[in-house]
């Protein structure tokens, strides 16, 4: 059978699956859904339990033990008063509990990746396996938080990002795994492994608020909700420039702001996943209902991302308000054709971009990392407008589908770009329209024609 029919037959499937959603909510209907946690009145301040302020002795287990009797208590506020607490080991989160990192604390956390065991059931790049524990890491609460001004220093500088997984027998074998459906109990890794984990993790959690605290030095994603829902990230602050050191991942999550953040992060600063190719396809659980808005972003990739572990889908997804300074590409949407899985639902308004490196806005459907499949994403209804944007270095606008599987119904509105050698590639895409947009101080036709497909030279 031709494998393009095998295809659609396999997308047909997936949507009676996932089930039609009727109308497109909007960023009101969106924000209505979403709200902030509420905890109780008491207070279990860390130093009641052992914490050493002074950073010499390890004050893990107390924090862990203020945590487990907040919550066993009905909840609360753990507290971390000013000074610097030494933590071997990750923070385990737990129900009603707000831990609260005060102006002037910071937990600095130990860079011994033997502190991170035993393993965790975790997502890495969109498969589930068991690996090192993220250094704060929830396991299905609900209502938990992490506030206050203070920080949370991962070190890993010192340890985890020294690994390389990227293009390992490792990062294979997980890969394929996945492929093949492996039960995930089997899927062990941690000891051994290079596969550094997530800097915060909240797995299978709802009601969670992550606000006002910096975080430093992350091992790979830095803030990674998995199976989650009802999640707030407010004025956060990220400097962290490791390998992989994403901002924010929402990963198989719904109902999720990020609002009033500064990341200045060694990868992407925003990166919406939904799962990664059969692995994905088996959860069925796509991410939905995203508002990012208010933001700053300096990052060695790009600034918005959707893609590319998004085999489950993504959809509704709203940016506006940010600002970004130099990265790979501005706005960037991408899969290949292992993914399957669908975006769509997108409108970016008011951002501001300063020099990208490749393309300023993409729609990326080849992705490096294919396995050889067949199984094109669905990429449909995108509105951009509002966006300025004053280098890139090889092509305004970028869009390259699939032949017989068109990317469709993008719309480009009030878009202005200073400087670009190519103005714009499109391939196999249908109903493009610029309204308004300009690159290189020249008005770009309302209905562009398609270009022959150019690879961009940076992935």
């Amino acid at each position: 059978m031709d494998r393009r029919i095998i295809s659609l037959a396999f997308f047909l499937v997936f949507c009676l699956a996932v089930g039609a959603e009727g109308r497109v909510p909007d960023k009101r209907s969106i924000l209505a859904r979403i709200s902030e946690p509420e905890f109780g009145p008491e207070v279990y301040n860390v130093l009641d339990y052992g914490a050493d302020p002074g950073g010499v002795a390890d004050s893990r287990d107390a924090i862990n033990e203020a945590i487990s009797v907040c919550s066993s208590g009905g909840g609360g506020v753990v507290l971390l008063p000013p000074g610097e607490y030494r933590c071997d080991g990750s923070v385990i989160l737990k129900s009603n509990v707000n831990l609260n990192v005060s102006e002037g604390a910071a937990v600095v956390f130990s860079d011994a990746p033997e502190d991170y065991l035993p393993a965790v059931l975790t997502i890495w790049e969109g498969t589930e396996l068991f690996n090192y524990s993220p250094l704060v890491y929830s396991y299905h609460a609900e209502n938990i938080a992490i506030t206050g001004k203070g920080t949370l220093d991962g070190r890993a500088s010192r340890g985890f990002a020294r690994f390389r997984p990227q293009k390992s027998a490792i990062q294979d074998s997980l890969r394929q795994m996945g492929i093949d459906g492996v039960p995930v109990n089997e899927r062990c890794f941690g000891k051994a492994s290079i596969l550094p984990p997530s800097m915060i993790q909240p797995f299978g959690c709802r009601n969670i608020l992550i606000e006002g605290v910096t975080i430093l030095d992350s091992p790979y994603w830095v803030i990674h909700p998995v199976y989650c829902n009802n999640v707030i990230v407010r004025d956060v602050t990220i400097n962290s420039r490791n390998l992989n050191n994403d901002g924010c991942d929402p990963e198989y999550t719904s109902d999720v702001l990020i609002e009033g953040c500064t990341f200045n992060v060694g990868d992407d600063a925003i990166a919406i996943k939904a799962g990664r190719d059969n692995d994905a396809w088996r959860k069925g659980m796509k991410t939905s209902n995203i508002l990012i808005r208010d933001c700053d972003f300096n990052s060695k990739c790009n600034g918005l991302c959707i893609g590319s572990e998004m085999s489950a889908g993504v959809e509704n997804v709203y940016m506006e308000n940010v600002r970004i300074s130099r990265c790979l590409s501005g706005i960037y949407f991408k899969s290949n054709l292992d993914r399957g899985g669908f975006i769509r639902n997108v409108h970016v308004r008011n951002v501001s971009c300063d020099t990208v490196r490749t393309a300023f806005i993409r729609f990326d459907s080849d992705y490096h990392g294919a396995r050889g499949g067949f199984y094109p994403t669905v990429f449909e209804n995108f509105l951009i407008e509002d966006v300025t944007g004053t280098v890139s270095s090889e092509c305004g606008f970028y869009a390259v589908g699939i032949e017989n599987y068109e990317m469709r119904n993008i719309r480009l509105k009030n878009v202005a770009l200073e400087s670009a050698p190519v103005p714009y590639v499109l391939k196999h895409v249908r109903n493009v329209r610029f309204d308004n947009v300009t690159i290189n101080g020249v008005r770009m036709p309302e209905h562009p024609s398609e270009t022959s497909a150019v690879r961009l030279k940076s992935f």
